[in-house]
């Protein structure tokens, strides 16, 4: 479309350096490699730390990150797979499954960046994954650092001393 544009935040600035996980499902590795090359070029540009780890396929991202996070040595996670679609309805679920189950730790106070690719071909695939390109990988990662960055704002900020809010506690 003529006129549409994309709004990209500015990178989150950190004063300790963030630690993500990489959870790639190498099913089509060349793609997944591109993910996974921009992923940690994203990482290191926020001044960050990342270490990779593989799983068999999407379905298992979700439960490799749970897994991952019960060390508490992640400040957050960058998922990156690629789905493409078949003949059959497996395709659907694989993509409702991981994703839902990606929200769901989300919403249980993971900082996730979802990278899985859910295309109809390989070629809009190897697009998307390009780091040169739409840079998939680099997105999922990024939206990784915006979220531990809110959780450092506001999850692990310091509540004071007293009960009240504002006004006097003694």
């Amino acid at each position: 479309m003529a006129g549409q544009s994309h709004h990209i935040l500015p990178r989150p600035a950190f004063d300790a350096p963030p630690r993500l996980l990489i959870v790639v499902a190498p099913f089509y590795k060349d793609i997944t490699d591109g993910l996974v090359a921009g992923a940690e070029a994203e990482i290191a540009a926020a001044d960050g730390a990342s270490e990779m780890c593989e799983v068999p396929g999407a379905l298992e991202l979700p439960t490799a990150i749970r897994l991952a996070d019960q060390s508490r040595a992640f400040d957050g996670f960058v998922a990156l797979g690629c789905v493409i679609r078949g003949e059959t309805t497996h395709y659907d679920t694989v993509c409702n499954d991981s994703s839902r189950a990606l929200t769901l730790l989300g919403l249980q106070g993971l900082s996730i960046g979802n990278g899985i690719l859910t295309v109809e071909t390989y070629e809009q695939a190897a697009v998307r994954a390009d780091p040169s390109g739409q840079n998939k990988g680099g997105s999922a990662a990024a939206a990784a650092l915006h979220l531990i960055a809110l959780t450092r704002r506001f999850v692990n900020t310091p509540k004071g001393v007293g009960f009240g809010r504002g006004g006097s506690d003694a």
